[in-house]
């Protein structure tokens, strides 16, 4: 056996009771006794392979974590969701509904991924983004929310860059005090907008 359920427990907001797991036995770069996330149920998480759900990570329902895929931080994996192969999904980001997750996908930040949506290959997906319906991203960088059809605006970096955005920005190469105080208005105006983004 790799993993057993603890007493330890929590009762998410759906009303589920969740098991702390503990490892059994070291496998990849988890060791013998270490604590992991929590599941509602064994068939949640493969008792073969490398696939392990750290911090306060919490997997439910029929959702189901197999092969060497990783689940971390306050992440949220549910319904019928599957997250396989070597994908990671760390941060605040949930994935449910028939949503599949594999190959070497990496998926973080406030993300969403629902529905029938597929992640795979190489694809990152982080932000605030929401993939959901019968999309297949299966390589690129993909990020971020557009609303009500904001105009995206591109700005050469040098060295095959391009800084991404939205909105109102002072953007300047000196880098004199008066540009340090139009990066920090910028930094605000960014934080600002994730706020909205949260609410809406």
């Amino acid at each position: 056996m790799k993993y057993s359920l603890i007493k330890e427990t929590m009762v998410n907001v759906f009303g589920v009771t969740l098991f702390r797991i503990k490892a059994e036995k070291s496998f990849g770069d988890v060791s013998k006794g270490d604590l992991g996330g929590y599941i509602e149920k064994e068939e949640n998480l493969a008792q073969n392979g490398n696939a392990w759900i750290y911090d306060e990570a919490r997997v439910f329902g029929d959702a189901r974590i197999f092969d060497k895929a990783r689940v971390s931080g306050n992440a949220r994996i549910y319904d019928d969701a599957q997250i396989f192969g070597d994908a990671r999904i760390f941060g605040e980001a949930q994935v449910f509904g028939n949503a599949r997750i594999y190959d070497d996908a990496k998926i973080f930040g406030d993300v969403q991924i629902f529905g029938e949506a597929q992640v795979f290959g190489n694809a990152r997906i982080y932000g605030n983004a929401w993939v959901h319906g019968k999309f297949k991203l299966e390589a690129g960088t993909f990020f971020g929310i557009r609303y009500n059809k904001e105009e995206i605006k591109y700005l050469a970096m040098g060295n095959d860059q391009e800084l991404i955005y939205k909105g109102d920005a002072i953007i300047s190469e000196d880098e004199d005090n008066e540009n340090i105080k139009k990066k920090e208005a910028i930094l605000k105006k960014i934080e600002e907008l994730k706020e909205q983004a949260n609410k809406l």
